[in-house]
């Protein structure tokens, strides 16, 4: 065999893992790069000041849900929960906010949405039960608590001191999206500076290895469902004070869309590695799809269809990594 034979196959060995890595790393900027100069030529609607701050604003709720879930996710744990939670949080916020104190609701949607979080936690913890099957058992009983709030009814919530959090503005920016901009700074910062951080990462590679080093898996998953939770509940105030009403369906479905935003990122499922601000690409890629294709006037089911599709690849990014 030549040299120039074996530098090329050795350029290729060097350069295909790389270049895979790559795609996963930054694929989901690269899609979103896509979409934005697609969409502009599509339509002139698209690439305005406006029509790009609303779609932040609209994903700021399911970005911060995205945040803290990547935290669950990246510790080997999984969240389904975080749909119901924001329907506790956000009923509780209106009742608060229309018999109580609308600034004590503000408060109450994340500590009753840190509790709820602590609750999937412990149980997981204690009985060893894996996390798919706790919060799905939980999701249903918090939506069944949402429900008995409410006694099913909607609340109406039109009170100025609780509305400032989903409507007003600094600037031509929603306070939301601001909220949500400093959120995923913290969880950024908490994941990638911190002693916690870097426990979440280890408990996620690898569990047995975390107990053996003398880290406190228990504690660990217990803090990120708690962080789970509670951006559920804060997301869920945010969406109450926006639309005014506060109903115990809200945020229905949810949690899914939290999931497919987190590996649209490139956050693996098995756990041990991902990063927040993928999170984030992932929610404004799905929020893209959706705003593309209203403006479009294209037919539902073909969102449905791009956005699955391109879960789908990335889960088989994900999967060849893992096995490489």
């Amino acid at each position: 065999m030549s040299e120039v034979q074996t530098s090329t196959r050795a350029a290729s060995r060097i350069n295909g893992p790389a270049i895979g890595n790559f795609a996963r790393q930054y694929g989901v900027l690269i899609i979103i790069a896509a979409l934005l100069i697609g969409l502009s030529f599509a339509s002139e609607n698209f690439f305005t000041a406006r029509n790009l701050l609303n779609i932040l604003n609209q994903s700021a709720p399911l970005a911060i849900i995205a945040c803290a879930l990547t935290l669950v996710i990246i510790g080997g744990g999984f969240d389904l929960s975080t749909g119901a939670i924001f329907g506790v949080a956000s009923v509780t916020a209106g009742w608060l906010a229309v018999n109580v104190d609308p600034y004590l609701a503000i408060v109450a949607g994340p500590v009753i949405g840190i509790a709820l979080g602590g609750i999937n936690g412990v149980i997981i913890t204690g009985f060893g039960v894996h996390s798919f099957l706790v919060t799905l058992a939980t999701s249903l009983v918090y939506r069944g608590v949402a429900i008995l709030v409410t006694g099913g009814a909607l609340i109406p919530v039109r009170i100025p001191e609780f509305a400032w959090l989903g409507r007003e503005r600094i600037g031509m920016v929603n306070v939301a999206v601001i909220v949500m901009i400093v959120f995923m700074v913290l969880m950024t910062f908490l994941l990638n500076h911190t002693t916690f951080g870097r426990k979440v990462f280890a408990v996620g590679g690898n569990e047995e290895a975390a107990i053996l080093s003398g880290i406190r898996t228990r504690l660990i998953k217990i803090m990120t469902f708690c962080l789970s939770g509670g951006a559920a509940g804060l997301a869920g105030v945010i969406s109450v004070s926006r639309i005014s009403m506060a109903e115990p369906q809200a945020g229905a479905g949810m949690e899914l869309e939290a999931i497919a935003a987190v590996i649209l990122g490139g956050t693996s499922i098995m756990g041990g590695s991902g990063a927040v601000w993928r999170s984030v690409s992932g929610v404004l890629l799905i929020a893209l799809i959706g705003n593309g294709f209203n403006i479009l006037n294209v037919n539902p089911f073909f969102k449905d269809l791009t956005t699955g599709v391109i879960i789908v690849i990335a889960v088989a990014l994900a999967a060849s990594a893992s096995r490489r």
